[in-house]
């Protein structure tokens, strides 16, 4: 990845789009329809968009799309990469990197995930405080492209407090209930064993997933506001006796989808 290929990038969208987005946002697995609530004046095909790949998993459109909720100017990715796709951690953080590089302030990143906090259940809420890299890589690893960020940037706040705080005011006036707390980052494409999700447990994770941990990281990296909402799709291995299948994903997040679509309406306009 060089400068030269995100400014590539970032010019053939603003060839397709007036949009100058302030907010960006990463639907994750059954989430997209929430580009049915915003006033859209482009939608590129991630196949059609220089150095971008297309997602291969169900639940991933793979578009991005400008445009507006109320006066609110947005860039939405319907859809992302996983690294259990094959693809580097690189290609994975490519897509934020770009909308970092169109000028986003802020970043929302969504995802499907397994939940076993107490009292969790599918189709409720988590937001995210902090996360637990345990994908054994980093797509900061190799050298640093200092125009992008420090080579050692700090991720004491990678989650921003004011905009959790926000968040939790939002969950709080729609009257739904939501949890708080730590995401564990795997690789998959394996569900969890039970013996690594008491681990997960003990080290103090909430939810689990396969994505979200590479994109935080590099928009840290850029100097973003990032907040993450999971949507507890299922409970994780070993905390129900039901087998997990990705068909229970994208029909759970179906299921919360109206409420997941008035909470991010409702953020995006307070942020």
């Amino acid at each position: 990845m060089t400068i030269r290929k995100l400014t590539e990038t970032a010019e053939f969208i603003k060839l397709n789009s007036k949009t100058k987005p302030r907010i960006g946002i990463i639907l994750g697995s059954g989430l997209g329809h929430f580009v049915q609530h915003m006033n859209i004046e482009a939608t590129i095909p991630f196949h059609k968009i220089p150095h971008f790949i297309p997602p291969t998993v169900e639940g991933h459109s793979g578009n991005l799309i400008l445009g507006t909720i109320g006066d609110v100017p947005l860039v939405v990715l319907q859809g992302r990469l996983h690294y259990y796709e094959g693809h580097s951690m690189d290609v994975v953080a490519y897509p934020t990197r770009t909308m970092a590089t169109l000028g986003i302030e802020t970043l929302i990143v969504t995802n499907s995930a397994g939940g076993y906090g107490d009292g969790m259940k599918a189709g409720d809420f988590m937001i995210i405080e902090d996360h637990i890299n345990m994908m054994g890589t980093n797509p900061l690893m190799g050298p640093n492209i200092k125009e992008l960020g420090p080579r050692f940037p700090d991720m004491t706040k990678a989650y921003d407090p004011e905009l959790i705080e926000i968040a939790e005011r939002v969950f709080r006036t729609q009257k739904t209930f939501v949890h708080k707390g730590i995401y564990v980052g795997v690789t998959g494409p394996t569900y969890e064993t039970p013996s690594e999700i008491r681990m997960f447990k003990l080290i103090g994770g909430k939810a689990v997933g396969m994505s979200t941990v590479p994109e935080v990281i590099a928009a840290n990296h850029m100097g973003l506001r990032v907040a993450s909402i999971s949507c507890i799709t299922n409970l994780a291995a070993g905390i129900s006796e039901n087998k997990l299948n990705h068909e229970e994903v994208t029909e759970t997040a179906k299921k919360v989808e109206q409420k997941f679509c008035g909470f991010l309406k409702e953020y995006v306009g307070l942020i």
